[in-house]
């Protein structure tokens, strides 16, 4: 297991630095010149050509842009590491102190999201397989499929635009902390979660049905219903634990998912998180902001595919790594 452990850490952080040499890359072949736009940023009308050479090497040299492109890279990694992430262009706050503020915004959305789809999503599976064909199992199936059938994207505008036009409402769109305002956070919460789980709940629902049903069938099952169990205790202690494994996955796959995915969500509904900090630095092309956080969502992705590769050795004891 320690080799095992061992062996994903280092593979995890391969393909961070990987990860981390491809957006490095891109940021600096796109097209654009960041110091330009910096020279230009509050003089609206002025051309491009009217901007003095001299100011643009200043900035470049300021920036460190006019080093080669292997010594950025080295500087960069080195700041990565010792948590000096350096300032943003635009705003000159330090990513680091943004990082902090914004992080938590972002973890609240993807856990509120994960523990409403887990909670609905897992029961509503197991209904399904216990009810198999019955009018319970239809119901729960559609609304699963709609889930699954409707990008979140799509269902938080629509959201937005049905309270709108037909109600006369929107969802709180000022973020306020729970520490300071509970209600008002969760009124902020609410809707963006609720969009987002509703997607995530429908693939561990109809993966857990899918699941159950194969472990219902299997010949431990029926000897524990010969011993006079309870149907309760044969589902829980018996047919769930191994029905969940391929679950685990789809809960790890959301995690991720989630998490890169508030970048949409943090835009529609004006959550001030990470995503859409990104999203910011991406249109300004501030090279620093976009590799942090590029770099920490791959961070995390590794990070949830371990704790899930880990988890299974938990629920199945016969799992082995060599």
């Amino acid at each position: 297991m320690q080799a095992y452990i061992l062996r994903r850490i280092y593979l995890g952080a391969l393909t961070v630095l990987l990860v981390s040499v491809v957006i490095f890359a891109l940021m600096r072949v796109a097209p654009g010149d960041v110091a330009l736009m910096l020279a230009m940023q509050g003089q609206e009308g002025i051309s491009p050509d009217a901007i003095p050479q001299e100011l643009l090497t200043r900035i470049r040299e300021e920036m460190g842009l006019d080093r080669p492109l292997p010594m950025q890279y080295l500087v960069w990694m080195k700041g990565m590491v010792t948590l000096d992430w350096g300032k943003s262009y635009y705003s000159g706050v330090p990513i680091w102190e943004e990082f902090k503020a914004r992080a938590p915004v972002t973890l609240e959305l993807a856990l509120t999201a994960v523990i409403l789809a887990t909670v609905v999503g897992i029961p509503a599976g197991i209904i399904m397989a216990l009810k198999q064909d019955t009018w319970m199992d239809y119901l729960i199936r559609v609304f699963s499929l709609m889930g699954m059938s409707v990008p979140n994207f799509w269902m938080g505008t629509l959201v937005i635009m049905v309270g709108m036009l037909y109600f006369n409402w929107s969802p709180r769109l000022v973020w306020v902390s729970p520490f300071e305002d509970l209600p008002g956070n969760f009124a902020m919460y609410v809707w963006p979660a609720i969009t987002t789980g509703w997607v995530a709940q429908a693939t561990k629902a109809r993966m857990l049905r899918s699941t159950m049903l194969e472990v219902l069938r299997q010949d431990y099952i029926r000897t524990a219903h010969a011993k006079g169990l309870r149907n309760f205790v044969v589902v829980y202690r018996h047919a769930m634990k191994n029905a969940l494994i391929p679950v685990i996955t789809i809960i790890g796959i959301n995690i991720s998912v989630i998490f890169g995915g508030s970048v949409i969500m943090e835009t529609i509904f004006q959550l001030p998180g990470m995503g859409r900090y990104l999203i910011t630095g991406m249109n300004q092309r501030d090279y620093d902001v976009v590799q942090v956080m590029v770099s920490v969502i791959s961070v995390w992705i590794v990070f949830v595919n371990l704790v899930v590769d880990l988890t299974y050795g938990w629920l199945d004891p016969r799992v082995r790594y060599d």
